[in-house]
């Protein structure tokens, strides 16, 4: 018999390596089709591709690639983490995203031990990562002025193994406050006008220690009215924050290579004696030059190259003549083989991965407002005894 496992401190209640009956299983189907099920014996899962029954699911690993029960498609079947709860769950607010998440547990410091309130349970997202981060020792307290959002969270808390360590309570703390006192490390507001409830979410703090606190606010008008409360109320080092995702675009682009030094001395030689033609005054000696083929071939040039196409040319020589004049100058630029004009050709154009960014960033969910409060009380030093 194989032995089963205690449930992931902080995570959902599985019972091993091996689906069972009664596992909350996420279905992964594509990026945008994530969704889970009870493992129920005779229910089973549709979409597009097929069906797919619960009960060839049991006994499976998670993480399994499982066909659908006419082969035409496959979905994998993961175990659930507070970053797939949130992708799955049913939507009975407006969620937070790992993106805020990430930023919100960074800033209040949450960590194993923490104790936190946090006020507007809505939809449970954000309620599995803090209960992760802060098990096996933490405790989070969260309220719902909504009854029917509070029952549907208490009733998800207590399946996925999460009711010893979230306490959930349905109460209207703007207008009722907080029952605890000088118990918690960090708040976090999620209401239509948090400044209502600051005043008493400043004593749920412990006194002896700072506390971080975050309000989340969709309008710019709700941060500035929370910043003026914060600052009554005597918390430090305001701070507000946006995340915008910015999805940059992988694609393959050509580019053209530099030239070589051989090749931009030849043409800094040719440019300096075109030039010296020019300065010639009327009636004097006229300078011409013959550019050697090879030396054009070495220039970019926007046409595809075709190996094995290109005459054969004399190495790059300048040739000055002074029609006045029978003596001729000769410039020697320095040699490109024949050889070498072909790699020239053939480096001309490359291709490369870069990424561009878009030129607007969207995905705005909301401001993110971050304050400290000192310690209210500091221990008293005792008196050294002889």
């Amino acid at each position: 018999m194989q032995e089963q496992k205690a449930p992931t401190l902080g995570g959902f209640a599985v019972k091993g390596d091996c689906i069972e009956v009664g596992d909350i299983v996420i279905l992964y189907s594509s990026p945008s089709n994530v969704t889970y099920a009870t493992i129920t014996p005779g229910k089973q899962f549709a979409n597009n591709f097929g069906r797919y029954p619960h009960d060839s699911m049991i006994g499976k690993k998670w993480g399994s690639k499982h066909p659908s029960a006419t082969g035409n498609g496959f979905i994998y079947l993961l175990y659930p983490t507070p970053e797939l709860w949130t992708l799955s769950l049913p939507h009975r607010t407006q969620i937070l995203y790992n993106p805020d998440i990430s930023l919100i547990s960074t800033h209040l410091d949450l960590r194993p031990g923490v104790k936190m309130i946090e006020a507007g349970t809505g939809s449970g997202s954000f309620s599995h990562a803090i209960a992760r981060t802060i098990a096996p020792t933490g405790h989070l307290y969260t309220f719902e002025f909504n009854e029917e959002r509070y029952l549907k969270a208490k009733e998800e808390f207590a399946d996925h193994g999460l009711a010893d360590m979230v306490t959930a309570e349905h109460r209207d703390v703007c207008n009722n406050g907080f029952e605890q006192t000088d118990l918690v490390d960090a708040v976090f507001l999620d209401l239509p006008a948090p400044w209502d409830a600051l005043a008493a979410a400043k004593k749920t703090f412990k006194k002896n220690k700072t506390g971080k606190i975050c309000c989340f606010s969709p309008c710019a008008e709700q941060v500035l009215k929370t910043t003026l409360a914060l600052q009554k109320l005597g918390f430090v080092d305001i701070k507000m924050f946006e995340i915008l995702v910015r999805p940059y675009e992988v694609k393959t682009v050509q580019i053209r290579s530099l030239p070589t030094l051989d090749q931009a001395n030849c043409r800094h030689t040719i440019g300096r004696l075109k030039r010296k033609s020019r300065e010639e005054e009327p009636g004097e000696s006229v300078v011409e030059l013959e550019i050697p083929s090879a030396l054009d071939s070495a220039a970019p040039s926007a046409a595809p190259f075709k190996a094995g196409t290109e005459e054969k040319r004399e190495p790059p020589t300048i040739m000055v003549e002074e029609k006045t004049s029978a003596v001729k100058e000769e410039v020697v630029a320095p040699v490109i083989e024949e050889k070498e004009v072909s790699a020239i050709k053939e480096s001309e154009v490359k291709e490369m991965v870069g990424l561009k960014p878009p030129k607007e960033s969207t995905g705005h969910t909301s401001f993110l407002t971050f304050a400290t409060l000192l310690p209210q009380v500091f221990p008293q030093k005792q008196n050294a005894t002889a």
